[in-house]
């Protein structure tokens, strides 16, 4: 069975390209994925066929068929992940940081959804055999937790949820130097770095991006910072945090490699979210990392 999605544009949108304005909808899939729907006649502009760079007009009307995934085909592989909870609808685990979430060009195995397929088995497939049961994403160097679905329902519910911004994610990072306010809300537009695809940047034609933070503790060189995700943009805390001239340490995309990390000290701490099924409010906490913890031990003795 397919699943059929229609948007309207609006003046946000006028002179954005069709496959940047898909990237944004449908952060899950890949930029191949999405060109790929457009050249195979599942997108459609007002009706008709269009290519990837057509420009968007104030009131098309875009409409994107996703059809029904091939039978699931990653392989599975023990890979080491803590599972935190577990029912007939919904997994919630514990990425370690290092570990990438599903299988893409760059990275054919090893894994979050392999291990998935070799522990859990049934995973929804809408977002087909790559990204099985796959809700949102965590970055390859960012740890914490979580959410995936097994059945379709759920996956959809989960999808709503975050969509609407009632699934709530808090993170914990430590952010190099001190920041002015101790709170605030950061309002921006964030779209891909044309100079650099593997960036994102804030700039003024990009897609809504609102990130609340509050500073939990003072250092001599470094703060330690709470954020709560109300979009989910890519790379949006990273982006964020160098935005406000602060990168989080350890990124060594958006600030710089630190000696002794292997990343950047970014950890999705609290997750909630409502049950599928059971319509019951759920939250999960998941602890810092150790080498999270000891970079704090340090800098609480400098």
């Amino acid at each position: 069975m397919s699943e059929e999605r229609t948007y309207k544009i609006e003046s946000a949108h006028v002179g954005e390209r069709l496959d940047i304005f898909l990237q944004g909808e449908l952060p899950l899939f890949s930029r191949s994925h999405i060109k790929n729907l457009i050249e195979k006649d599942c997108v459609f502009v007002n009706e008709k066929s269009v290519k990837s760079g057509y420009k968007l007009r104030e009131n098309d009307i875009v409409k994107i068929i996703i059809k029904e995934p091939e039978k699931i085909s990653t392989e599975e592989e023990d890979i080491p992940f803590d599972i935190v909870y577990e029912d007939d609808d919904v997994v919630v685990v514990n990425k370690p940081q290092g570990l990438v979430v599903h299988p893409c060009t760059s990275t054919k195995s090893g894994t979050l959804v392999n291990g998935l397929l070799h522990r859990v088995k049934n995973l929804s497939g809408i977002n087909g055999v790559l990204r099985p049961g796959i809700v949102h994403r965590l970055d390859k160097d960012t740890s914490g937790l979580l959410v995936v679905a097994k059945n379709d329902k759920a996956h959809i519910s989960l999808q709503e949820q975050i969509k609407n911004k009632t699934c709530k994610r808090i993170y914990l990072a430590v952010l190099d130097g001190n920041l002015k306010e101790d709170n605030g809300e950061i309002v921006t537009k964030i779209a891909r770095d044309k100079k650099d695809r593997k960036k994102m940047v804030v700039t003024d034609v990009g897609r809504e991006a609102i990130t609340d933070y509050k500073v939990l503790e003072h250092f001599k060189n470094a703060s330690l910072v709470m954020f709560s995700l109300k979009t989910g943009r890519t790379h949006q805390i990273r982006v964020h945090s160098k935005y406000l001239g602060h990168p989080i340490v350890g990124d060594k995309l958006y600030g710089k490699e630190v000696k002794g990390l292997n990343g950047q000290l970014l950890h999705a701490v609290r997750l909630s979210f409502v049950h599928p099924t059971s319509k019951k409010e759920m939250t999960f906490e998941a602890p810092l990392p150790e080498y999270f913890e000891k970079y704090l031990d340090k800098l609480r003795k400098m």
